[in-house]
Parts: C-alpha cells; structure tokens; sequence
C-alpha cells in the first residue's frame, strides 16, 4: 500500500528526529469527532416513527428528513436499487422485530449526512430504556476482491441466501458513500444472528467513501471489514460489547483517525479487540501470501477506560491472526494488557517484524507489550521499538485531559511527551 511503503521508507530519517516528531501525534485529540457524535445517545429524545421502511426494494428510492422511518424485520435492497437517504434522517429500528438494512451484491446504499445533520439508525425504544442489541445493524455486499480461492464469499447468519454472496472482480466499485452516519444500539445477538454488527463491509470497492461514521453500543463488532480495498477516515467505535474494528478476508487499506473508546465491563466471553484482524478465512483458504488482510493505521485512537480496580477485565488492543499484516503510526494504545496479541501462524521473530510494524506512536499497558504463541520468546518487544510509554499503568483519567465527556472525550496526554520513556 502506498502509505506504509512512503512511511517505511522515512522511518530512517524519522528515527534521527525521534524526539521532535513524536510530539506530533499528541495534537491529535479528536477534534474531527465534534459537533456531529453522540456519547449519550440512550438519554437522546428522537420522534416516533411515521413510516415503515419495506422488507424489499427493488427500485431507487430515497429517505426523506421529512419523515422517521421503522426498520422492522430484514430489510433487502435488491435488483441494483439505489437507495439514498437526505442528510438529518432518522430511522429507528424495532426492537421487537429487529431487523437489519442489507444492501446486495450490485446495489447500493448513499447516505450522506452533514455535520449539523448527520442521518442516525438507531432503537426504537424510549429514551433511557436502549441497550445494545436492540436492532440488528447495516451489511453492504460489494464486488471488489476476496482474497478466498474462489474470489466470492458467503455472508454468514440469518440471511436470504440468494442475497447473500459478495466478492468478485469490480475492485473499483463504488460500493457505498456514507458520511455523517450514526449507528446506535445495533448487534442484536438473537438466534442465528451472527454477524449482526454495526455496520457490515463485504467485498468493498476502492471508489467508496466511508467518512465520519460512528457505531455506539454495538452488542457485536461496530465495524467488520470483510475482503476489498479502501482508504477509510475518521470513524469511531464507543463503547462495543465485541470487536471496534474487525478486518479479514483480505481487506487492504489506509485507515485514518480511527477511534475506539472502550469499558473494561463491556466486553465478550470470547474475547473483545479494539482491532481484530484476520489475514484470511481459513475455511476458505487464499490466493498467495501477499493477499493476506493488510492494513496501514494513522492518526489513530484506541482506549479502554480503566484504571487500577478494574483493568484485568482488558484484554489485548490488538489481536493479529493467520498472517495478517498491521501498521501503526502517530497513534496512541491506553487501558489494554497488551500492545498486540499475535496466534501461532506468527511462528518467529523475523515473521513478527515483517507482518506488525509500530513507530511514533504511544502505549500504556499493565502486560509485557506482546503476547505470542511459540517458545522461546526472546526479543518479541523489538517490534515496539521507537514509541513512547508509561513505565507503570497510569489510570485514563490521569492520563489523558478529559477522556469521559460526555460530549467529545479528549486524549491529550496531561504530560508532556520527554515525560515519558522511548521503547529503544
């Protein structure tokens, strides 16, 4: 990718600069996160529903800010049906019919909200009475790149299997544009339900744009990238029982100003990651070596909100499996046990330095740093050499300026960066 390969290539002369250039990062306090997110959003007053989306479309249609719409049961948009929606809509999906908005192979979902208006998916459930999992989420099937034998996948769960295929050779489609999206209380967890996260990316096409999206108390994964290709910006994950990032089946991409605002309290039986990625199925098998899950990570905030009492509930930021390839840059780690955790496909040294890369960057943790599978593990913390860190686990809110507002948490660091120590 373009990104890592120019990074890579300056880290050299990065190194030399280290301590001027490490501040950088700590300017980047979320600023892009205000005016439009939402961190209460289960005491928002939203009005009832007056029109019911239906269970299929088969024809462009557009969502009006005119009207609130109820998403009940499974809605499909099928046939290559365009589906819009005007900027300030709200559409509230039912609790006692809980349903997701699944856009198939060839259609296509644009919903462009604005910073004054973004469009919000939400419960129906009255204020103060929304959990998550009231509704089941988003999924957009898309033709760009499997990195399966085959080329295609099959979504899993409780899905129309003739609407269920995505993958394919349109590696530049324009899949989706969302912008100034809210998705709230989604991954109902019912039977059959799998994969019923925030928002659902298959098979995504380079030509899409996925821009300040934010997916609040996901009772799955907020977002799930499945196979494609996409330079992503400035999307956040508050407060999700599974996954904030989940990445697999070959997804490649530049994700910029990513942030995900974790609970220690808040997590899966199975395991929760701020970043879970996957380089391929193993059901499914993949091309070659180079067409494992790899993505480039800048700008980037991923926290958990613990302290002293409570941080054994954390797991790992990060949980690297079956070869994937992850690079992080002038980005920040707090609340977690470990920097990364890798399976027992990363087999050595050398393989951890070639598949996970981290520099300019900033982590305060209560474990090692790494966690591997193999024996002897000598030298594993040499892939977070170069980045900033505590030298004891420092509480969220002695660390960062105001990580618990209620309207734009910030995670500026309340010391200075030569406060703390270089991972050398």
């Amino acid at each position: 990718m373009k990104l890592r390969c120019a990074l890579i290539t300056s880290i050299l002369c990065s190194f030399l600069f280290f301590n001027t250039t490490a501040q950088d990062f700590n300017t980047n306090d979320g600023k892009w996160i205000k005016g439009w997110a939402n961190f209460t959003p289960n005491s928002t007053e939203y009005p009832e529903a007056d029109e019911i989306i239906p269970n299929i479309i088969t024809v462009d249609t557009h969502l009006s800010n005119s009207s609130v719409y109820l998403l009940s049961g499974d809605v499909y948009v099928t046939a290559n049906a365009i589906l819009s929606i005007q900027e300030g809509t709200v559409i509230r999906g039912d609790h006692e019919n809980p349903g997701k908005l699944i856009i198939t192979k060839g259609s296509k979902l644009i919903a462009v909200g604005s910073e004054a208006y973004p469009i919000v998916f939400t419960s129906n459930k009255a204020s103060k009475s929304r959990a998550s999992g009231d509704w089941g989420g988003i999924i957009i099937a898309g033709s760009g790149k499997v990195n399966s034998v085959s080329g295609n996948s099959v979504i899993q769960g409780k899905i129309n299997p003739q609407y269920a295929v995505y993958g394919g050779n349109k590696h530049e489609e324009q899949t989706t544009v969302l912008k100034y999206v809210r998705i709230e209380f989604p991954g109902n967890k019912s039977t059959g339900s799998e994969n019923n996260n925030g928002l659902s990316l298959y098979g995504l096409g380079q030509a899409s744009i996925v821009d300040h999206i934010m997916v609040s108390y996901s009772g799955q994964d907020s977002f799930s990238f499945a196979g494609g290709q996409n330079n992503i910006t400035n999307v956040l994950s508050y407060k999700a029982e599974d996954d904030d990032f989940q990445i697999s089946e070959g997804f490649k991409g530049d994700l910029d100003h990513l942030m995900a605002i974790r609970h220690p309290y808040i997590n899966s039986p199975k395991g929760s990651y701020a970043i879970e990625i996957d380089g391929y199925n193993k059901d499914q098998g993949f091309l070659k070596p180079n067409a494992v899950s790899d993505v480039a990570i800048t700008n980037s905030t991923f926290v958990n909100l613990s302290d002293n009492s409570n941080y054994i509930h954390t797991a790992s930021a990060i949980s690297a499996t079956n070869s994937a390839l992850v690079y992080l840059h002038n980005s920040k780690i707090s609340g977690f046990s470990n920097v990364v955790k890798f399976d027992e496909s990363y087999t050595s040294l050398a393989v951890l330095e070639r598949a996970f890369k981290m520099d300019n960057s900033f982590f305060n943790i209560h474990g090692e740093g790494v966690e591997v599978s193999y024996k002897p593990n000598t030298g594993v913390l040499n892939i977070l050499k170069y980045n900033r860190f505590t030298k004891d686990f420092v509480s969220v809110d002695k660390l960062f300026e105001d990580p618990n507002s209620k309207t734009a948490p910030k995670f500026q660091l309340k010391k200075a960066m030569n406060n703390y120590m270089v991972m050398q």
